[in-house]
């Protein structure tokens, strides 16, 4: 079952993509995609529309949020795939790690302000489909269109990364904590673009170590970040540790995004896919 058109990792309006969970369930299955999965940051508010619009599209559906945790001084994100969406702890812990993104915006916006930059919070805020959701994406998109910087990927580098005018650190959940909410509910806990983290090899080790001791069961092995030497370094991990293999594009925006809805490489044949471990939970 390793050769699945799964696409287990986007976002839509409900957290920082610009599209409805219908638009982007209308992409996916005209992209080819057979199992689909809508997992906005630290939100199942989506979940019902996602799941009624897949099937609509007679496309398979798992439930999906990617959960933010810090770890190492780093955050890292955690995807669960497969949980019942209905869990008040899982949906009492989403709550919780999204409280105070309002204030953290607050700032972000008044240093970026003493940067020469005014009114990004009012900026940032016409981006934001979920205002419990403000995020660097949407200040962003409004830098962009202010013409400050040419792509959002220019804003991150020269304003919103650590050490930078209008980086505001936030903490989030602990690494246990998230894995510990989507396994009680019933789901599979996965590492999200583990490329994407600035782990030395001894942190990065200890990542995997501790998110398995807390239960975790997969990593993103093929994800939209991911070059073609980490999809087989990560591989690699997944079979030294034992973790099932996910597949996501990690789409946010047709304008935005470099990896398509569903336009993936397939998962290495060897390796055990997270669609098998949650079979029982897709709908």
């Amino acid at each position: 079952m390793s050769i699945l058109n799964a696409d287990l990792h986007c976002h839509s309006i409900v957290s920082d993509g610009t599209l409805t969970p219908e638009e982007l369930a209308a992409r996916a299955a005209a992209n080819g995609v057979e199992l689909w999965s809508l997992t906005d940051h630290d939100e199942i508010g989506g979940q019902q529309r996602a799941a009624a619009a897949a099937r609509a599209h007679g496309m398979k559906y798992l439930t999906g949020t990617e959960i933010s945790v810090s770890f190492a001084g780093q955050t890292v994100h955690i995807v669960g795939l497969g949980f019942d969406a209905a869990d008040t702890a899982l949906q009492d812990g989403l709550a919780a790690t999204r409280g105070g993104r309002d204030s953290r915006a607050q700032e972000m916006a008044r240093q970026l302000a003493l940067a020469g930059i005014p009114g990004a919070y009012e900026g940032a805020l016409k981006y934001v489909g979920n205002p419990a959701l403000i995020s660097r994406t949407h200040f962003a998109r409004f830098l962009v269109e202010q013409g400050v910087c040419r792509d959002t990927g220019e804003v991150f580098r020269r304003f919103l990364t650590d050490g930078k005018p209008g980086y505001v650190e936030h903490r989030w959940a602990a690494l246990g904590d998230a894995v510990r909410w989507i396994t009680q509910a019933g789901g599979i806990a996965v590492i999200a673009h583990p490329a994407r983290y600035r782990f030395t090899a001894n942190e990065e080790y200890a990542l995997f170590v501790e998110f398995k001791a807390h239960g975790g069961r997969g990593v993103e092995v093929i994800t939209g970040s991911h070059t073609a030497a980490e999809c087989v370094q990560y591989a690699d991990t997944a079979r030294e540790f034992g973790l099932a293999a996910s597949r996501g594009s990690d789409f946010h925006s047709p304008d935005e995004s470099h990896t398509e809805l569903g336009l993936l490489p397939w998962l290495p044949g060897d390796l055990t896919p997270v669609w098998e471990v949650v079979a029982g939970r897709i709908q």
